[in-house]
């Protein structure tokens, strides 16, 4: 089971994780209720296409676009739709 922690709480796990670059992505559906909340934050991949970022609430902080996602990926990244991953000090293991 692979697990994603950001100040001291679970925020998401699963066992059917897909590893891009180094990163976990996880089911959206593998992310604890009330986590994520959307940002206006964007970035572009030239092979994945558009990310977009969401910020990470726990226990009563914010780690603002700690998590990523790509709506529509391109067809090279196709594995990654309806995934998250996350980094700012999310551990993940």
């Amino acid at each position: 089971m692979v697990k994603a922690v950001w100040n001291d709480t679970v925020i998401a796990e699963s066992n059917d994780t897909v590893v891009v670059e180094n990163n976990h992505y996880f089911p959206i559906q593998s992310v604890a209720p009330g986590i994520l909340s959307p940002t206006k934050t964007t970035s572009i991949c030239p092979w994945k296409g558009t990310a977009e970022y969401h910020s990470v609430n726990a226990a009563g902080k914010t780690n603002v676009d700690a998590a990523w996602y790509y709506a529509e990926p391109k067809a090279a990244a196709a594995e990654i739709k309806g995934r998250v991953a996350f980094w700012k000090g999310v551990k993940v293991s």
